[in-house]
C-alpha cells in the first residue's frame, strides 16, 4: 500500500526515484521549522511578544509573519538538497494561485 502510494507521488509530481520523495518531504519539514525559528527574533524585535499584546493578536501576526519568510526560503532549503527545480515549480504554481501570477509571467 505505501509504495503505491510513493508511485502515485511520484507520477502527480513527476519524480523519478524515492529518494526525491523523501528529500521533498524533509525539506518542507526542515523550512516550516526554519520560517518558525526566524520568525521568533522578529517579533521580539518588532516588540510583539504574548506579554506585551494579547496571545490572541500575537499567534495570528506571527503566523502572518511565517508564511512570507515559509514561502522566500523554500527555494533555498529544496536547492540545498537538490530538489530546486521541484520547489521553484512548487512556488510559482502556488504563488500564482494566490493571485502573483503575474510575476512569473514571460516577458514575450
Amino acid at each position: 500500500m505505501l509504495n503505491n502510494k510513493m508511485e502515485t507521488l511520484k507520477k502527480r509530481w513527476n519524480i523519478d526515484s524515492n529518494w526525491a520523495i523523501v528529500a521533498i518531504f524533509v525539506v518542507f519539514a526542515i523550512n516550516g521549522s526554519f520560517a518558525a525559528w526566524v520568525a521568533k527574533p522578529i517579533t521580539n524585535y518588532l516588540g510583539l511578544t504574548p506579554d506585551i499584546i494579547s496571545p490572541f493578536m500575537y499567534w495570528p501576526l506571527r503566523i502572518l509573519l511565517i508564511f512570507p519568510i515559509y514561502q522566500l526560503t523554500l527555494p533555498i532549503v529544496g536547492w540545498l538538497f537538490g530538489q530546486f527545480k521541484f520547489f521553484w515549480a512548487f512556488e510559482k504554481k502556488f504563488l500564482s494561485r494566490l493571485g502573483f501570477g503575474f510575476l512569473f509571467k514571460d516577458k514575450n
